[in-house]
């Protein structure tokens, strides 16, 4: 494999194309006209814009990316991650194309994108599921039932897609049919599929999901957990790795559960096994994701593990690089995904231009990124700006590192979820790990987020006294603001 075509954009696109210099291979970047100068078109070795700025005209056209893949005689597509990545017409018309594709088959693509083929699959297996049916509902009568059965609060959830499109939760029988419709009603406008199913509701649960890697010689095994139970609107903010709460056997039991959902479709390349977790850390299978996650780079930090090197290797039909013996938790590694999104307005998006963008730098620090200063944030796709990552000794550690990083970033022109991860940070609930997938509705208000900045501006100008050789013992948001120029939350 010589060549690869990337057929995504920014942050990822260009994490993929650094592994694949690294590798000597050369890459190609697709680009839609509103990505023209995006870092990820001038890093790659060649470029095509493949159309307009919406992604169903550009990024989406199956057709169109395999025609640049034959003309520039492209060995292989890494899909990263969103767009075409869990696309199995996608991944079967590379494979009718002399292509390869960077990720599992095509079958393997199409049970696990269904979330009751991907229960029908691991069922036999030894994996725990979560009570409530393996098929579509057909009977709304019968349904009710069986929620009752089971007993309330119930969830009704899409089979198709995710990120909490189609999801209901039900508290009592009286509410279960409007909330069906419902169900039923987003679930077709979002994937054109308005197949539900019903399960137990676990409360209190944490979102832990387990890295693992398959190759065509049989082997799988998995790269331990990572714990992303910091959402708003069912998708994820803060992730770290490992978990704060599970012990070395729950570890290995979620890891060889986690290997058996692999076996069941044969799996080959990087996936992720996700489980929900009780207060009783009790878990049980979610579903899988057929590609490489937004946040792998914690699992690389724990354990030194290239996983995009890994995927191309496996795809070149080379087997795993290690064994699952030889793989240790190297310290602790916690990510934010930073969004141009204002947190004191429900994490609405909030587009515009980047007056002033600086990364921060240091020891276990790694920022995946696709901007500079200067450019737009376009309103066509996931308002995702960067990955800000630190690796510590010891989950302190990462806290504290991470801690400082937020401070250094320095964006300017956009709203971003920095301050809400600044909050997050300094939270007691995370910094002893007692939280679950409810943190945001727990504790989180915008008021809370003016409280966490006028703590961090106290600190920083209480360091600006001391390299002055002054001491103070408290400083007014008055005087915070005459010693510094705030915006954004960040000191210019």
């Amino acid at each position: 494999m010589k060549k690869i075509l990337i057929a995504n954009r920014g942050e990822i696109a260009l994490r993929v194309m650094r592994t694949c210099k690294q590798m000597g291979i050369s890459t190609v970047a697709i680009y839609s006209e509103a990505d023209r100068n995006s870092p990820h078109v001038r890093f790659a070795d060649e470029a095509v814009c493949v159309g307009a700025a919406a992604s169903k005209e550009s990024y989406l056209k199956i057709d169109t990316i395999i025609e640049v893949c034959k003309s520039l005689h492209v060995d292989g597509v890494h899909p990263g991650y969103g767009f075409l990545s869990e696309n199995a017409v996608f991944a079967k018309a590379c494979k009718d194309n002399g292509i390869t594709f960077i990720g599992p088959s095509v079958e393997a693509i199409e049970i696990m994108g269904s979330k009751l083929a991907a229960k029908q699959a691991v069922s036999k297996f030894d994996v725990p599921l979560v009570p409530g049916t393996d098929q579509p509902i057909a009977d709304i009568n019968e349904a009710k039932n069986l929620a009752e059965a089971i007993g309330f609060p119930i969830l009704i959830k899409a089979s198709a897609g995710g990120g909490g499109k189609g999801m209901r939760i039900v508290n009592n029988v009286e509410e279960f049919e409007e909330q069906m419709k419902l169900a039923v009603s987003e679930a077709t406008s979002a994937f054109g599929d308005g197949s539900v199913f019903i399960e137990k509701f676990v409360t209190s649960p944490r979102h832990i999901e387990i890295q693992i890697l398959g190759d065509t010689h049989g082997n799988i095994v998995h790269l331990f957990e990572r714990d992303c139970s910091v959402q708003r609107r069912h998708q994820k903010v803060v992730e770290e790795a490992p978990s704060a709460v599970l012990t070395p056997a729950l570890r290995k039991q979620m890891g060889e559960a986690a290997v058996q959902v692999a076996k069941s479709v044969n799996y080959i390349g990087a996936g992720t096994v996700e489980f929900i977790v009780n207060a009783n850390l009790d878990f049980y299978f979610l579903e899988m994701n057929t590609r490489l996650q937004v946040e792998h780079p914690v699992t690389e930090m724990i354990t030194g593990i290239d996983l995009v090197k890994e995927q191309i290797n496996i795809a070149r039909g080379e087997k795993i690089s290690f064994g699952q013996d030889d793989l240790k938790i190297q310290g602790h590694a916690i990510e934010l995904r930073v969004y141009a999104e204002d947190p004191e307005n429900n994490f609405l998006p909030d587009i515009g231009k980047l007056e002033a963008y600086q990364i921060p730098k240091g020891e276990g620090i790694r920022v995946d990124d696709g901007f500079d200063e200067g450019m737009d944030i376009p309103i066509y796709y996931d308002p995702m700006i960067a990955k800000l990552i630190a690796h510590g000794s010891n989950r302190k550690d990462a806290i504290e590192k991470l801690k400082k990083a937020i401070i250094d970033y320095n964006i300017v022109g956009v709203k971003t979820t920095l301050p809400f991860g600044e909050f997050v940070l300094h939270h007691s609930a995370f910094t002893t790990g007692n939280f679950d997938t409810k943190f945001v509705d727990n504790y989180y208000h915008p008021s809370k987020i003016n409280k966490t900045e006028l703590a961090l501006a106290t600190l920083i100008v209480a360091k600006l006294f001391e390299e002055k050789g002054q001491t103070f013992e408290h400083v007014s948001e008055g005087n915070i603001k005459n010693e510094t120029n705030w915006k954004n939350n960040r000191m210019e």
